[in-house]
């Protein structure tokens, strides 16, 4: 058994920007999660299973199209859960879409709470700083294209690492080499 997730990765500079706010917000797992949009939230799978899940993640990427995200303010999960997190602006309905095609077939699962896209910054911290974090990213902005998303997994360390990318869109074929139905000479 393997605990995984599937997660749009917030890009350079951002990506490091937000985890270092982590960081200074107290929150112990700044640098065991990189920071992302969740689309599938841990799930323990059996190994066997990693084949079929990763040809099911090309096929719902390769149905989709990169797009763009603004990342804007924050919002929080309080009181039901203690999280801070810096929302979506745009480009919501192009994730809620992809959330819901990959967490399909060998992903599908029951969700405790229902799907938010969001980046969270603090999670499970004293009030004090759940208030900082809410506060000083408050005008937080960021803006870029989504080209795809990461299977992650979860380490013996506790560190989530990325495994695989799955690019948005039909990839056509690079230099040198023939496209679909075109043969070599041979």
């Amino acid at each position: 058994m393997r605990t995984i997730g599937v997660a749009i990765a917030i890009p350079e500079p951002w990506g490091g920007e937000l985890q270092r706010y982590r960081r200074a917000f107290g929150d112990p797992l700044a640098d065991a999660i990189p920071t992302h949009v969740t689309l599938v939230p841990p799930t323990d799978v059996e190994d066997e299973a990693l084949p079929g899940i990763e040809e099911h993640l090309r096929a719902t990427a390769a149905q989709e199209e990169p797009f763009d995200l603004h990342l804007r303010g924050t919002g929080t999960f309080r009181p039901v859960s203690p999280v801070v997190f810096v929302q979506l602006a745009l480009g919501i309905s192009a994730i809620e879409r992809i959330e819901e095609l990959v967490r399909r077939g060998p992903l599908h699962r029951e969700l405790s709470f229902p799907f938010h896209p969001h980046v969270t910054v603090a999670h499970d911290l004293p009030d004090e700083a759940l208030d900082r974090a809410y506060d000083e990213l408050a005008t937080y902005e960021a803006r870029f294209v989504v080209w795809g998303f990461s299977l992650y997994e979860h380490g013996p360390d506790g560190v989530w690492r990325p495994q695989r990318d799955f690019v948005l869109g039909r990839q056509l074929p690079g230099p040198g080499l023939p496209a679909e139905g075109v043969g070599a000479a041979g």
